[in-house]
């Protein structure tokens, strides 16, 4: 794992901006180009790599309409045939820098897309061909990366036994799901797990996080999405650290994996959020995790242990009629923002044992309910006791029966 260099990270920045006067040009295809481009090299801020001067200008080439984006690739080929400029550029990785955003760019540019795991597979093979001798090849070794958002602890990458039956699974299962009828925030809810994933598989050495933003992008257009790529061009560093974040767990130390900065990230790619995208907000051990994903603190009570009711679950659990969808559930309480739904009334219900689903093997069903379990049948009974009116004994008592020893 490449250690994060704040001086590339402002280069890079400079090569991108080095192309932001095309986002505002009359031309339509300039400014798709243009995207294309700042986002081929923005992707390179993944690895803490920073594309040259030389390729920008390339670039520039291709979107002023001189040369295609293929002849851009047969430019750069050329031009790091020289043993003394690929030497040079090879002690700071500008020349895989190069090679894979000129390669970003033509995948992006075409139309043509698969959703399969040898689709997945192929476009690392486009992307490294030549730069990595397994370029295209599932690793047969297991894998921990030191991560600068874990404070150096890693993911638990997929075991290397497993990888291509893991990744045939989640692509069926991706398969057969069915975004008919989900409200935005859910199906950006949905992709962003498929996504989670399918990054956490970690199916190459090097080169996933890139393959996994090539393949979101192409897979979101085959679904609807005119995907703005400037968002990848300006917060490819964020996207990986969400990613990371969706994979994570230290119970111990409070850490819990969670879906939350990925699917901010995914809200403003697709919905035009205006979500702050800073990795040092992801970095564990800074701020409270989200609510959503903290188990309650639970307070000791002689021997036994009792979770306080929040508001939010002591509402949902008096709002409980037979089985209930995430929209219905939302509906009886007068909720109209799902993720807060999710993070203050819905999770911590689940992880309190008070609600359960009525179809635990299929979790992203689109027809998946909750249902209340035992458990909650009996803390809602506690929930409702609390909303009634205290008794008093006397006009100078104020004790509640409930109160008192």
């Amino acid at each position: 794992m490449h250690v994060r260099n704040n001086t590339k990270m402002s280069a890079s920045e400079n090569r991108i901006d080095d192309l932001s006067e095309y986002l505002r040009a009359k031309d339509p295809g300039k400014v798709e180009l243009a995207g294309i481009w700042r986002a081929a090299i923005g992707l390179q801020k993944v690895d803490g790599l920073t594309p040259s001067a030389y390729l920008v200008e390339t670039a520039r080439r291709n979107i002023e309409g001189e040369i295609t984006v293929a002849e851009a690739g047969n430019i750069i080929g050329e031009y790091y045939k020289s043993k003394k400029i690929r030497a040079e550029a090879a002690k700071t990785r500008t020349d895989e820098a190069d090679i894979v955003s000129q390669r970003i760019a033509a995948i992006l540019a075409e139309p043509t897309f698969s959703f399969s795991p040898a689709s997945y597979v192929a476009i690392h093979r486009k992307l490294f061909v030549g730069i990595y001798k397994y370029a295209g090849k599932i690793r047969d070794y297991n894998i921990t990366k030191s991560e600068w958002v874990l404070k150096k602890d890693t993911v638990r990458y997929e075991s290397a036994d497993v990888i291509a039956a893991t990744l045939e699974y989640e692509f069926e299962r991706e398969r057969k799901f069915n975004y008919k009828g989900l409200m935005p925030q859910e199906t950006i809810s949905h992709f962003s797990r498929f996504i989670a994933d399918v990054w956490q598989i970690h199916a190459f050495g090097e080169g996933n996080t890139r393959t996994t933003a090539i393949f979101a992008i192409k897979y979101l257009r085959t679904l609807g999405y005119n995907v703005v790529n400037d968002i990848f061009a300006e917060n490819s560093y964020y996207f990986r650290n969400a990613l990371v974040r969706a994979n994570y767990t230290n119970i111990p130390t409070g850490v819990h994996s969670t879906l939350v900065y990925l699917e901010r990230f995914f809200g403003n790619l697709l919905l035009g959020e205006d979500n702050v995208l800073k990795s040092r907000f992801l970095r564990i051990g800074l701020q409270d995790e989200p609510a959503s994903l903290v188990p309650p603190r639970r307070e000791q009570v002689g021997e036994q242990v009792a979770p306080p009711l929040s508001k939010g679950v002591a509402r949902l659990l008096k709002a409980f009629k037979g089985d209930m969808s995430v929209l219905e559930m939302m509906g009886a309480l007068k909720l109209g923002g799902r993720r807060n739904f999710l993070e203050k009334y819905l999770s911590p219900a689940i992880e309190l044992g008070f609600i359960e689903m009525t179809q635990p093997d299929s979790p992203r069903s689109p027809t998946q309910k909750y249902r209340l379990t035992a458990k909650g049948l009996a803390a809602r009974g506690d929930a409702r006791r609390a909303k009634k009116p205290s008794c008093v004994t006397s006009a100078n008592s104020t004790q509640s029966p409930k109160s008192r020893g």
